[in-house]
């Protein structure tokens, strides 16, 4: 089970095929996307990544979130999300998920926060038929009718249906096929609509109900900075260019006297 990353709703466009079909396609962008923490089964109990995204300044910030991203030795994130995964699919912390963890033609799962739509009525909130439109009906064409039952049990049940707040709700939408990435500007293009509003947070990983392609890299796909790249180990015996330059120095004096 691989991690998923945190991805930024950019809008929609369309790309076209060989055939001169077009692709409706939604715009999913990385804001460099990096693993903040591990979760292990011995601290945790279950094995997780935890992945940031998105810029945000540290003077924002309190003093125990900058150290928390200071002890990671990663630039403050905006988003933050966790990603369950396999013990064999850990990416190194601090290391950037790039756009080619996902390979066109695969299914994804897409998550995210749904567009408000204020306080709506029945009809627009649950889709019921409303009532008559015809004679015997007075000014409450769309009313949503009875709500309780008789004297027992005398009450309205909980849960009902009624009007009321419509969106900002965790949507998740599944098998959302990817169409094209492009990993230099980070962009993920998947058919179809994803919940939210432009500028939004999304999450996205690889589709529960759909097998994962040969072709996608395992754990993943990520880069690691230079900075915080290992050097390459050298042999005892090999000398170094400053080595050298330290030992024809004093064989230069000499000539030189």
């Amino acid at each position: 089970m691989r991690s998923g990353v945190i991805a930024q709703k950019v809008g929609m466009t369309r790309v076209f095929t060989e055939s001169g079909e077009h692709v409706p396609v939604t715009v999913l962008r990385l804001a460099r996307c990096q693993v903040i923490a591990h979760r292990t089964k011995e601290a945790n109990g279950y094995v997780a990544l935890q992945l940031g995204a998105g810029p945000r300044r540290a003077g924002n910030m309190s003093k125990a979130a900058r150290g928390y991203f200071a002890k990671a030795k990663v630039e403050p994130k905006r988003k933050l999300a966790e990603f369950r995964v396999s013990e064999d699919a850990l990416i190194p912390v601090g290391a950037e998920i790039t756009a080619d963890h996902f390979v066109p033609g695969q299914y994804v799962d897409v998550t995210g926060i749904s567009i408000g739509k204020g306080y709506a009525g029945v009809m627009k909130r649950w889709n019921f038929a409303g009532l008559r439109a015809s004679h015997g009906v007075s000014i409450s064409h769309r009313s949503l009718g009875s709500t309780g039952g008789r004297q027992d049990p005398g009450k309205t049940f909980k849960n009902k249906k009624m009007a009321g707040h419509l969106g900002v709700e965790r949507v998740t939408t599944l098998n959302l096929k990817v169409v094209q990435t492009d990993v230099e500007r980070g962009l993920i293009l998947v058919r179809g609509a994803v919940p939210g509003n432009k500028g939004g947070w999304i999450t996205v990983r690889d589709a529960v109900k759909k097998p994962l392609p040969k072709e996608a890299p395992r754990p993943g796909k990520f880069r690691l900075d230079a900075a915080e790249a290992k050097p390459e180990p050298q042999p005892a015996d090999a000398a170094t260019a400053t080595d050298v330059a330290a030992a024809q120095a004093p064989a230069a004096g000499k000539e030189g006297a």
